[in-house]
């Protein structure tokens, strides 16, 4: 009927699965012929699917494919479930050893006192010798903006505190003030 909202149908959005699921097992292998290679390594050639799925089940193991890119696509007859178990113990074994360099934030104001910028200073220090990137901003309210020369000092003065943790020469003078703050990202001499 003119005028009527008419029902609307459901749909369904599927994503794609993640991209360590994306191995083709036995019957998903559409190619036309596949190189197999058995489970101890040895070449058996050049197969149908069917047949080298036949032979992987007829040695109770799975018929997957490793290198789909070539030609023709290259197959392996191993345990499936082991083979998914050893890929993710490798992907956790080397997130483990990496180090990700975060950037962290302190602000200042200009008119800080001497032990509140102490203070601070430290925990720049803290993030420095972590590995940490440090971005300190100087933050400005109502007419401490019209004197930008206060926070160039307060970064002069956190750059030569933290001289022996950072490397780079950092020219503080050349900060200017974007909107109402002014910043500068400190580098760590090294990392973790």
């Amino acid at each position: 009927m003119p005028g009527r909202w008419a029902p609307v149908e459901e749909m369904l959005i599927v994503k794609p699965p993640p991209k360590e699921a994306r191995v083709r097992v036995n019957s998903q292998i559409r190619a036309r012929q596949v190189r197999v290679i058995d489970e101890n390594g040895e070449q058996m050639g050049i197969l149908d699917p069917r047949d080298a799925v036949r032979e992987a089940e007829s040695r109770e193991l799975d018929l997957v494919e490793v290198a789909p890119q070539a030609v023709p696509p290259v197959c392996r007859i191993m345990d499936y479930g082991k083979y998914r178990y050893e890929q993710k113990r490798r992907a956790r074994e080397s997130r483990k050893h990496q180090h990700t360099v975060t950037l962290k934030e302190i602000k200042f104001r200009p008119k800080i006192d001497k032990h509140d910028f102490e203070y601070k200073a430290n925990h720049v220090r803290e993030f420095l010798a972590a590995g940490n990137k440090v971005k300190v901003t100087i933050m400005f309210r109502g007419r401490e903006m019209a004197h930008p020369e206060f926070g160039q000092e307060i970064l002069r003065k956190v750059v030569e505190a933290t001289a022996d943790l950072t490397v780079g020469d950092y020219n503080t003078q050349a900060s200017r003030l974007e909107g109402r703050n002014m910043s500068l990202v400190l580098q760590p001499a090294n990392s973790k």
